[in-house]
């Protein structure tokens, strides 16, 4: 193992925050699902943009994405720690990981709903 980094501090430790979570974001696109949902946040976006949806559509759609992207940095964490100290199988590191994903299959969810909800304010006619 490498020795630890010596701590930034000042100005040099915002410049080292913005580096890892570049980091970060190169080692999440290397996961298809993280891929998936950017694809699926510029479909809906796109939806919106052509259905003429209102600011508040295209700001929600963008947190639950946002949020999304975390909670997708944080299952992939687990998955990547969990493979690290349990290479073999383990019913708690399968917990660990159907946990994770169960996380995220949340807000997938909830970012359909949302898109839903914007569209049918668009399409359906009042009072539906």
């Amino acid at each position: 193992m490498s020795p630890r980094p010596d701590k930034e501090t000042g100005l040099a430790h915002i410049f080292a925050a913005a580096r890892y979570s570049l980091g970060g974001v190169k080692r999440l696109w290397g996961e298809t699902a993280f891929r998936h949902e950017t694809l699926a946040l510029c479909v809906i976006i796109g939806l919106f943009a052509v259905s003429g949806a209102p600011l508040w559509g295209h700001v929600g759609a963008a947190l639950l994405y946002l949020l999304t992207a975390a909670i997708e940095a944080l299952n992939t964490a687990v998955e990547d720690i969990t493979d690290h100290v349990s290479p073999d199988y383990s019913e708690m590191a399968r917990h660990a990981k159907d946990l994770g994903s169960f996380a995220v299959f949340c807000l997938l969810v909830a970012n359909a709903i949302w898109a839903l909800f914007v569209l049918a304010t668009l399409w359906l006619p009042a009072g539906s």
